[in-house]
């Protein structure tokens, strides 16, 4: 098949960690690989954000990344690209009217508006990552999402060929939305097992046990509610990677260690290129992932395909991949938190099985050839003109 994926503001060539650069960035280039290794051809759209991007990328055999040129050629906030999506949608329209993919994979709202205009025909198959109406409940008025963005949600759901749920939770969702359930399957997140697995280099690390928070440097990650847990664990250590160090959140966090007198135990490290994040989570007794929401939430299966226990709020994707296979809390609880963190901490024995159980889990549900063999499944069917049924798709 000729697949053409839409990336609109994730640009699988991106530097991960940014406020924008996340999960997404990373689900969009390996699917794009793992497709191609099972003989298709695929193209990435996104929008070219620097001027020093050409018009096209070769990234691997049979896939390539091409730049839409839509509003400026710098950074923009994603919320802020609504008004540059008319110029992107024209412009894909442009490419598939001379060059037409089998289906078109639209990932997150913007681009599956886009996909759906300029499609003329293609089946659009849509994936959205994160639902603003989950986003407005858990963050309300400091929600900068456009005033449009449920509607037009709500509107891509009901009139792509299929939607590609992420987790169970998910479903319920977009079934309140008023998208049919018999056009949504569950096909979840993956993670490279080659490279996130329990054997390999390990980080150097602090002295005393080590949890460790990985991710984007934003409020909703609940990153305070850890260090607020970790006042009642003494002598442990947190390291905290992802953004930067002069990120707003960073500093906040910083702040609210010296509140705490913690300034020795608490370690604000920032970005950690892509390939060594797997040392680092190795090094850690606990890997602690802690969110308000999460759509899905890809640190928590790295952690556990690298066999390291994870403790998660129980939350979104987090009932899906964590709930049998690591230890799940209430979101914004540090007391709570705290417990789960010293049942694993003080008990080696209860922390290897945890491990163990997480590394097999991964490896049963999240490799990425069978991400892309279940996500392959629902292009042939839109494809056949036929709807994406949970039960013929094992769901």
């Amino acid at each position: 098949m000729k697949v053409d994926l839409i990336s609109e503001h994730a640009d699988p060539l991106a530097a991960i960690g940014g406020v924008d650069s996340g999960g997404q960035n990373v689900h969009v280039a390996a699917l794009a690989v793992e497709l191609a290794r099972r003989g298709h051809t695929v193209r990435v759209h996104t929008r070219r954000w620097s001027p020093m991007q050409p018009d096209r990328v070769a990234v691997a055999p049979g896939v390539s990344v091409e730049y839409v040129k839509a509003g400026p050629a710098a950074p923009v906030p994603k919320d802020e690209l609504p008004p540059y999506m008319p110029e992107f949608t024209e412009r894909l329209a442009e490419r598939w009217s001379q060059s037409p993919p089998d289906v078109a994979h639209a990932h997150f709202w913007m681009s599956g508006q886009a996909a759906l205009r300029a499609a003329g025909g293609i089946p659009v198959v849509q994936t959205f990552h994160a639902l603003g109406t989950v986003k407005r409940r858990w963050q309300g008025e400091a929600d900068t999402s456009p005033a449009h963005r449920l509607d037009t949600e709500r509107e891509i759901g009901k009139r792509a060929d299929a939607v590609l749920a992420t987790c169970s939770d998910e479903v319920g969702e977009l079934v309140a939305m008023g998208v049919p359930e018999h056009r949504v399957a569950v096909v979840p997140c993956g993670v490279d097992l080659s490279m996130f697995c329990p054997e390999g280099e390990v980080a150097p690390r602090p002295d005393g046990p080590m949890v460790l928070s990985i991710g984007r440097m934003v409020p909703r990650k609940g990153v305070d509610t850890l260090i607020a847990a970790m006042r009642q664990i003494p002598g442990a250590q947190l390291v905290i990677a992802g953004g930067s160090q002069e990120d707003a959140e960073a500093v906040r966090l910083r702040d609210l260690a010296a509140a705490y007198g913690m300034d020795d135990r608490v370690h604000i490290i920032g970005s950690v290129p892509r390939d060594r994040v797997p040392a680092l989570m190795r090094s850690a007794e606990v890997v602690a992932s802690v969110p308000w929401y999460e759509p899905f939430g890809m640190v928590p299966v790295e952690a556990m395909a690298c066999g390291v226990p994870v403790v998660a709020s129980a939350v979104g994707g987090h009932l899906d991949t964590v709930a049998g296979a690591g230890v799940l809390v209430p979101p914004r609880k540090p007391r709570a938190l705290a417990r789960a963190l010293r049942l694993l901490l003080d008990d080696p024995a209860r922390r290897r099985a945890v491990g163990e159980a997480g590394a097999r889990r991964a490896r049963e549900r999240y490799g990425w050839p069978r991400v892309a063999e279940r996500t392959e499944a629902v292009y042939e069917q839109v494809i056949d003109g036929k709807v994406c049924r949970l039960a013929a798709l094992g769901g």
